[in-house]
């Protein structure tokens, strides 16, 4: 390792992608390991527009392990971070760089402290799997820092210990988190089903409807259903077990009526299941019910659905539609249904892939202000009835690639001297 008045710091920056559930991960049979009691389903969104950015160093220099999200520093002390940061350790290799004059052998590891910091580039803890992003980010990039022989599907099952949904943010596309049948674990990971490129006229759009943290987090929702709810183990033992089997079939045949109907329904019952605990579980609020009326009219108006909904544990809407075409008529709809307050430039209300503004022909907020009703819409809104600000913005991505480490330096978010948040 070299003297210990050394002041070297090596570091690694990585980027990874968040995922949205189509079918839906909701309890654990194993709280420590975070285990599910059903396998789930997930499609990987384009990082470039949701993603974690994570930069982690070492250095004989560093007194104690520190991580800071967002600019702020957070404690590592709680057991989910330690729980990976000791399996990482446990399994570290040698390190050299030769350039830099530094060599690390495995048993150093232990001794050595860490500097984290962490960015996402949308909203924390508001139901778009910040933290399945942040914490497949943090075993990503210190298993590249640590020079670890695992793949991606045994990084995953290290990643799950941190956050479950997690595992499912190492692969691109579509992803499987097996729950596996062991006690300790070791069959639980994720696996690709199919990467970005199988299915890439996919378009999603992300109705953020509250970027607040969400009053009941994730962890404590699935302890109160598993132990409250009747309908819980239904859903696990009969009903997510058949959707399996289905969802696959429709993502390798690139059935879209089967996708949706089975994304919509996962995600209707997950919320139901969320109304069966005790006590009951709100996580979708009135924009939400109202976002899913819109689609489910035009999907019932058309010979076959156009886009599929679904929600995770909060009330942002993922919407996914069949095509590019889809999405500029869906996005139409969603303006005319929810336009932003008056004074609201449109760039700022639409953000990611803002091409798709063009092919719904809005460039500014006449444009959105001359939409006329859908043909499945019976009577023009009156503009003081329109749910104008009940949306803060939309999101337009795409299904995306899985992690990648960043060499570029300047996208490191720590000094390179200091070791400290640039």
């Amino acid at each position: 390792m070299g003297s210990e008045s050394e002041k070297w710091i090596l570091m690694v920056t990585a980027r990874t992608p968040t995922n949205i559930a189509v079918i839906k991960y909701w309890g654990k049979r194993d709280e420590t390991l975070i285990l599910p009691i059903n396998d789930s389903i997930s499609v990987t969104l384009d990082p470039s527009h949701l993603c974690t950015t994570t930069t982690v160093s070492v250095s004989p220099s560093f007194h104690q392990d520190r991580m800071w999200l967002n600019g702020k520093e957070i404690s590592l002390e709680g057991g989910r971070f330690q729980s990976c940061l000791r399996e990482i350790r446990g399994r570290a290799q040698d390190v050299e760089d030769k350039k830099k004059g530094i060599n690390i052998k495995k048993e150093d590891w232990q001794k050595l402290h860490l500097h984290i910091a962490s960015y996402n580039n949308f909203p924390t803890a508001a139901g778009l799997a910040s933290s399945a992003a942040g914490l497949a980010c943090l075993v990503f990039s210190l298993a590249k820092l640590m020079n670890l022989k695992e793949d991606n599907s045994q990084l995953s099952a290290i990643a799950r210990q941190g956050s479950g949904s997690a595992c499912r943010s190492l692969y691109g596309g579509f992803v499987k988190w097996v729950m596996g049948k062991e006690d300790n674990g070791s069959d639980s990971f994720a696996v690709q089903l199919a990467d970005e490129k199988h299915w890439d006229e996919l378009v999603i759009i992300i109705g953020v409807v509250s970027a607040r943290q969400k009053e009941t987090s994730s962890t404590s929702g699935m302890r109160d259903t598993v132990e409250t709810s009747a309908l819980i183990q239904h859903r696990a033992k009969e009903v997510v077990p058949k959707r399996i089997v289905q969802m696959e079939d429709a993502i390798q045949n690139r059935d879209f009526p089967s996708f949706a109907r089975l994304a919509c329904t996962d995600s209707n019952q997950f919320h139901a299941v969320c109304l069966d605990t005790y006590p009951p579980i709100f996580y979708m609020n009135d924009t939400s019910h109202r976002i899913i009326s819109c689609v489910e009219k035009w999907n019932r108006a058309e010979v076959t659905p156009q886009v599929a909904y679904t929600f995770d544990a909060g009330p942002n809407a993922v919407m996914i539609a069949r095509n590019r075409k889809t999405a500029a008529l869906l996005l139409q709809r969603l303006l005319y249904n929810f336009p932003p307050e008056s004074d609201t430039d449109v760039a700022n209300y639409i953000i990611g892939d803002k091409s798709i503004l063009k092919d719904a022909g809005i460039k500014d907020m006449k444009d959105v202000e001359a939409l006329t009703p859908p043909p499945e819409v019976k009577d023009n809104i009156p503009p003081t009835q329109k749910s104008k600000g009940d949306v803060n913005y939309f999101i337009c991505t795409r299904p995306g690639g899985g992690p990648v480490v960043l060499s570029d330096e300047t996208q490191a978010l720590l000094d390179p001297i200091t070791g400290l948040p640039k």
